[in-house]
């Protein structure tokens, strides 16, 4: 890319084009002049200290501005964020302009010491941290208004002056990358130090915990297709196989800890400073003075906070979850209606009414999904988190406990208010024989489709040709959605394993064809986006973890009302529940240990946290 950027400007040879800001069309000359002004700006009078240029398009009437920053600029910008290098003694540490030679691999004229997704991370925090001072608007704009401490790029976007930002790709890497990932049909581990690289942490995140989870539900598959074709009816064995799942469940989070940590720790995130960052564009308040960090930035009280999401966000979502609750309570009394209706009439049409109350319910349930998704995200907004991860945090909780509730409740009151085993079963080999020809057409349609779209990305391109290509290109809005459906995958693995073992063979398949589906729109179908450093899987591993505390008390309560259990308590049914609770208590009991006894970190991961945080005490005693 370095030849084709290089007729930008030549007397600034080293200007690299990082970020693409679109405006929209007829926007003012004076908003024009006074945000490039902002973004060109020192850092002490305001401004973002980046470089910007205009990219002059074949229409003439579009507002499109590269962003790139000097080599010293990224280096500082990269001590302000706090990433984390590693040091010609390999240890990680915080990366500082003032020992930066103590760097592996630095030099004053390698450029490439900085991933170009770090370059990129860094421009957006400092375009995210352009806040008003004095003014009072957007000049030329007297409606879209302006506090002390207002996030400039929030308040352009709110206001439909600002289009769209989005990093720029790295063609000849985006191409080697796709070839090591994807470009060949094998089995082997995904490049995830590469994707890391390119995309961030947090999407390495994804694939690395995708591919983990997919290789965990081997055992389970294995175990789980001689249980579905030989001993569908034998309890006996049941019971082993449900409880191989719980001790498979906690297990595997708590591995998938450790192999999260030493990956985090060799990309420097696990040591990175979440408290110390700066806070997100959206978070609104009175400008003043952290008092952590001396810094200027909004102030907002976390009493407030704390006031809006218990007495406002909390009962909303609890509303909600009642109201679905009543829906699904409906779609039961529709369903014995039609079922009825069928018993008395026995026509074509009232086979045909049998499969309505199931059509109207998904329909129903789709459309609450999305209005209370837009519901979440601006509760979300409104409870006003200082931080991305906080608000994250809180969005990921609200939606889903809500998606649980819409997918598992239906199954928890056939199995144990109806009692009805049979339902239960076929309703989950319905649903995951019907599903996965879904997920595999989905996938192939969407694969022919972004190829004959993206073929041109495979041609030579010239800067301006590139930034059209990728400005009309879908915009990636987070692994939301694909852990979700990881999760909900986990919890039909998990919570009926002992009525339905064949879950996890379909799961594993869904999974492999999910890997490379997800890869192609990483690198074919999306704008590249943002790096965003995590230490973590975040709420998913708390959610993860409820998953199989939950799927415990399932299984046993299930395993309890088998004919089989239930004739070795003939007189007594109290004796049943109380010998089911005690396994429960038994099995919960050997899932806590399990997880405290193994550790969240390698022993050599620990060491070297330990090394650091020694180190730095004894150089506060020096000083």
């Amino acid at each position: 890319m370095a030849e084709s950027w290089s007729f930008l400007d030549a007397s600034e040879p080293n200007f690299r084009p990082l970020v693409v800001i679109e405006l929209a069309k007829g926007t003012k000359e004076e908003t024009i002049k006074w945000f490039t002004k902002r973004i060109v700006d020192k850092k002490a009078n305001g401004g973002a200290q980046l470089l910007v240029k205009s990219l002059v398009t074949e229409s003439g009437d579009e507002k499109i501005y590269l962003v790139g920053a000097s080599h010293l600029r990224l280096l500082l910008g990269a001590e302000t964020v706090g990433l984390v290098k590693e040091c010609n003694d390999n240890s990680m540490r915080t990366f500082t302009y003032s020992s930066r030679k103590t760097f592996k691999d630095f030099a004053d004229d390698n450029h490439n010491f900085l991933t170009m997704a770090e370059c990129q991370y860094i421009v957006k925090h400092e375009l995210e941290n352009l806040r008003a001072k004095d003014e009072k608007m957007i000049p030329g704009y007297p409606q879209a208004k302006l506090y002390p401490g207002k996030s400039i790029v929030r308040r352009l976007l709110t206001s439909g002056i600002l289009v769209q930002i989005f990093p720029l790709h790295d063609r000849e890497e985006l191409k080697k990358l796709r070839q090591s990932w994807y470009g060949r049909v094998k089995v082997g581990y995904q490049p995830l130090d590469e994707i890391r690289c390119y995309f961030g942490e947090t999407i390495a995140l994804y694939f690395g915990f995708l591919e983990y989870f997919t290789f965990a539900l081997i055992p389970m598959a294995v175990i789980g297709i001689p249980y579905y074709v030989f001993a569908w009816e034998d309890y006996d064995k049941y019971v082993m196989f449900a409880t191989f799942n719980l001790l498979w469940s906690t297990v595997i989070l708590e591995v998938w800890k450790r192999i999260c940590a030493i990956m985090t720790y060799r990309w420097g995130t696990l040591l990175m400073k979440r408290q110390f960052e700066e806070p997100r564009s959206g978070f609104h308040g009175v400008l003043g003075i952290n008092p952590v960090t001396g810094r200027e930035e909004p102030v907002y009280s976390s009493i407030k906070r704390q006031i809006r999401i218990y007495l406002v966000s909390l009962p909303f979502v609890c509303l909600c979850l009642y109201f679905s609750l009543y829906v699904m309570m409906i779609y039961f009394d529709l369903e014995q209606w039609a079922l009825d209706y069928h018993e008395e009439n026995e026509s074509n049409f009232s086979n045909l009414m049998l499969f309505v109350p199931s059509i109207i319910y998904a329909v129903v349930i789709e459309i609450m999904n999305r209005i209370y998704r837009y519901a979440a995200e601006f509760l979300t907004s409104w409870e006003n988190h200082r931080l991305e991860s906080s608000y994250q945090n809180h969005l990921i909780l609200k939606v889903l406990v809500f998606n649980f509730l819409n997918c598992f409740a239906s199954l928890f009151y056939i199995a144990f208010v109806l009692f009805d085993m049979k339902l239960l079963r076929q309703i989950l080999n319905q649903f995951v024989e019907s599903l996965l020809p879904y997920w595999l057409q989905k996938r192939h349609k969407k694969r022919m489709k972004k190829r004959t779209c993206s073929l041109k990305t495979d041609t030579d391109l010239s800067l301006v040709e590139q930034v059209n290509l990728e400005k009309e290109m879908g915009t990636y809005f987070g692994t939301f959605d694909d852990y979700l459906e990881l999760f909900l995958q986990f919890g039909y693995v998990s919570l009926f394993s002992c009525v339905y073992p064949l879950a996890a063979v379909f799961a594993v398949l869904n999974n492999i064809t999910e890997i490379y589906s997800d890869a192609l729109k990483m690198c074919r179908v999306y704008k590249r986006p943002f790096a965003e450093p995590t230490a973590n899987i975040g709420v998913w591993q708390l959610a993860f973890e409820t998953m199989s505390v939950i799927s415990v008390v399932t299984n046993c309560i299930l395993i309890g009302m088998s004919p089989q259990v239930n004739a070795l308590f003939p007189d007594s049914k109290m004796d049943l529940v109380l010998t089911v609770a005690l396994v429960e208590h038994l099995l919960l009991a050997i899932k806590f240990i399990m997880a405290f006894v193994i550790p969240d970190k390698p022993r050599d991961i620990q060491i070297k946290l330990a090394r650091l945080e020694f180190e730095s005490l004894e150089a506060l005693k020096q000083q």
